[in-house]
């Protein structure tokens, strides 16, 4: 079966088209994306601009004809912080229902915690034991610990790269100021979190997932995307820290020219290292192991085992109209 995954973040609009079936390992075969910083482009009222929205269905419509010709038999569109959180997100799905004929499923932040859980479980598999999982968005921080493919415990708290740049982190580079107010305010409201999501019990192992922690961890010497998926890589609480001593001093173009940093996400790096420093300090953990696997394979897993998430995720046949 061809799947394609249409995944609508704060930062970007992504299509994941996978050739996968129950029981095997989801075989990647293309991945387009397209760049709409759409939580930077929520007004003072909560609402998605207009011209958000409009660039919403375009791509919508664009990549829906991507998975068309691609050979998908469904696509599962789906939306995460930036949609969830605007206060017109209803009007601005129905448009795109209404122009493209494709229905977005609007998944909640314990929803992404969930679904990024099972991702990584199924990549680690039973004999990793209890695994604590964390992952960083734009908008928001999803932490999951359990032993099973449904964890014990999953948050999602609107700590996400992007949303922490905007609010805390405007200067290039950061005011040295605002990074230790930050890091003191992240400490404070960590704590609480961090108590409930150990409360199931120690992790045998410690995950980061997303393409922060990716970054993160090649920045502080993990093996090269090229090295493949298989490669065992880590992140260790000293080399980000060492890091963010380094990165804090660099201009966002800067950033951007170092090896295994996505130039669109440059500008939010600070602010996701900041994040997974007082994620880890917050847990007590060392060191993380990164898993390849997200919430966009934990998606596409789902489907293959024939379930919807908690009625929110839409499986979307791809008709032969064009909906023009």
């Amino acid at each position: 079966m061809r799947l394609g995954v249409l995944d609508i973040g704060s930062n970007t609009v992504h299509l994941l088209v996978v050739d996968a079936h129950r029981g095997g390992h989801p075989n990647p075969m293309s991945s387009t994306k397209s760049v709409l910083r759409l939580a930077e482009r929520i007004d003072a009222d909560g609402r998605l601009a207009d011209d958000a929205g409009k660039d919403l269905v375009e791509a919508v419509d664009d990549f829906t004809r991507i998975a068309r010709t691609s050979g998908c038999e469904q696509v599962m569109a789906f939306a995460t912080s930036a949609v969830r959180d605007a206060t017109n997100s209803d009007d601005v799905l129905a448009d795109v229902l209404d122009h493209t004929g494709v229905e977005i499923g609007v998944l909640s932040g314990r929803d992404e915690a969930r679904l990024t859980s099972l991702a990584v479980r199924r990549w680690y598999g039973w004999s990793a034991g209890r695994i604590l999982a964390l992952d960083i968005g734009g908008g928001s921080l999803e932490l999951s610990n359990g032993v099973d493919e449904e964890p014990d415990v999953a948050l999602s708290v609107p700590f996400g790269a992007g949303r922490l740049t905007r609010e805390w982190l405007p200067g290039d580079p950061p005011d040295r100021r605002r990074i230790n107010v930050l890091r003191d305010w992240l400490d404070a409201e960590l704590k609480p979190v961090a108590a409930e999501v150990r409360a199931p019990g120690k992790p045998d192992l410690a995950v980061g997932s997303s393409k922060t922690f990716r970054s993160l961890a090649r920045l502080t010497g993990a093996a090269p995307s090229s090295a493949g998926p298989r490669v065992r890589r880590q992140l260790t609480a000293s080399g980000l820290r060492q890091l963010i001593s380094f990165i804090s001093r660099m201009s966002r173009d800067d950033i951007a020219e170092l090896e295994g940093v996505n130039a669109a996400r440059a500008g939010q790096l600070v602010a996701g290292a900041l994040v997974a420093e007082a994620a880890m300090r917050a847990l007590d953990l060392d060191t993380l192991d990164i898993c390849p696997w997200a919430l966009r394979e934990g998606v596409i897993l789902r489907r293959l085992d024939s379930e919807l998430f908690d009625g929110e995720l839409a499986i979307l046949p791809v008709s032969s109209d064009d909906n023009d």
